[in-house]
C-alpha cells in the first residue's frame, strides 16, 4: 500500500528552482523551469510552493468558508472513501452532511470534502487564483494568446487513509499539498485510448471521466508523495487516483480550460460522431483544417444527421 512508503519530507524553500512571482497574494509556486517547457500538458511533474504559510487555510478560516457553501449544492461535493484505487468513481456513496459539518467530524467520518470555487464566496481566494495563475502564465507565454474559458480553484479536505478512485479531469491542474499528505498516482494523459477520450467528450467537458485502472500501463504510473510545500501538475485528461496518509489532509488545486482545448475537445466529440457511422477518423493535431472544421460543427450542435454530410467533404482528411 502506498502508506508503507513512510513520513513525507516538507518543503522549506525552493532549491534549484525559477520563482515565478506575480500579484500580491503572498502565495507562490516554484517549477524547475526546464521541466515546465518540456513536460507541460504531456506528463505530471513535482513542484513547490509556500501556500501552507497562507491563513486561508487555517482551520478556523476553512470553517468559516465552509459554512458559506451550505445552500450551494453544486459547489461542494462530499463521499466516503473509495474501498479500492479502481471503484468506479460515482458508485461511491455521498455523504449526508454539509461542508461545515464535514469539517468538523473529518477526523471521525471517512470521507472527502470538495469545496468548488472557493472564490466566489471569498475574494482573498480569487485574489490567490489569479495570482498563482499569473505565475503560470509567466512560464507557459503562449497562453498569454489564448482565450481562458475556465479558471478555478477547489479546497480538498479528507479524513486520514481515504482513497479517491481512478479517474481524469478535462482541465489543466496545478495541485498543492498543504496539510497531510497524499500519495497520488498518475498517468499520463496518453495512457487513455483515444475512443474513450471521443466517448467522453460526446458527453460534454465538464464532469470527470471514468478509465478503468485494470487499462492502465503500470510503468506509467507516476507516484508522487506529497507533504506539506509539495504538489504537482496534472495534464488535462491524466487518469489518477489518491490516498491520503494517516491524518486529515489539506490540499489546494486550480484548473483551467482555453479556448483550444475546448475546440479539441469537440474534435473529438466528432471523430465519435464519425466512428458511429463506420469511419476511422484521423487523430487530432494531423488534419489541422478538418480538426477547425469538426469543431465548428459540434459548437454549432448540428444533429448527428447533418454532420454526417460534412463527413463528406472532411473525408479525404478524415
Amino acid at each position: 500500500m502506498a502508506t508503507s512508503l513512510g513520513p513525507v519530507e516538507p518543503f522549506h524553500s525552493p532549491v534549484h528552482s525559477d520563482v515565478l512571482s506575480s500579484g500580491q497574494s503572498g502565495g507562490r509556486m516554484f517549477f524547475e523551469r526546464d521541466v515546465f517547457q518540456n513536460f507541460y500538458d504531456a506528463e505530471p511533474f513535482d513542484l513547490n510552493h509556500n501556500l501552507g504559510s497562507l491563513d486561508l487555510f487555517k482551520p478556523d478560516y476553512l470553517a468559516a468558508l465552509a459554512g458559506k457553501f451550505a445552500n450551494a449544492p453544486k459547489d461542494f461535493f462530499i463521499a466516503a472513501s473509495a474501498p479500492t484505487p479502481g471503484t468506479a468513481f460515482y458508485s461511491v456513496p455521498c455523504v449526508g452532511r454539509t461542508p461545515g459539518q464535514a469539517l468538523e467530524e473529518i477526523d471521525k467520518i471517512h470521507c472527502r470534502v470538495l469545496l468548488k470555487r472557493p472564490e466566489k464566496y471569498d475574494p482573498r481566494f480569487r485574489e490567490l487564483l489569479h495570482s498563482l495563475f499569473q505565475q503560470i502564465l509567466t512560464q507557459r507565454r503562449e497562453l498569454l494568446g489564448e482565450r481562458i474559458e475556465r479558471l478555478e480553484g477547489a479546497i480538498l479536505v479528507s479524513s486520514g487513509a481515504t482513497i479517491t478512485p481512478i479517474h481524469f479531469d478535462p482541465v489543466v491542474g496545478f495541485f498543492a499539498q498543504i496539510e497531510g499528505e497524499k500519495f497520488y498516482h498518475v498517468y499520463p494523459p496518453a495512457a487513455v485510448l483515444e475512443t474513450e477520450l471521443e466517448r467522453f467528450y460526446i458527453m460534454g467537458i465538464f464532469d470527470i471521466g471514468n478509465v478503468k485502472l485494470a487499462d492502465l500501463d503500470p510503468s506509467c504510473d507516476h507516484l508522487f508523495r506529497l507533504g506539506p510545500g509539495k504538489g504537482l501538475h496534472q495534464p488535462c485528461n491524466a487518469p489518477h487516483w489518491v490516498q491520503t496518509g494517516a491524518s486529515r489532509s489539506v490540499s489546494y488545486t486550480l484548473v483551467y480550460q482555453t479556448a483550444s482545448s475546448q475546440a479539441l475537445a469537440r474534435t473529438r466529440a466528432f471523430n465519435h460522431c464519425l466512428r458511429e457511422l463506420g469511419i476511422a477518423p484521423s487523430r487530432p493535431g494531423i488534419h489541422r483544417g478538418a480538426d477547425a472544421a469538426k469543431a465548428l460543427t459540434m459548437r454549432a450542435a448540428i444533429p448527428v444527421q447533418l454532420g454526417a454530410r460534412l463527413v463528406h467533404k472532411l473525408r479525404p482528411n478524415s
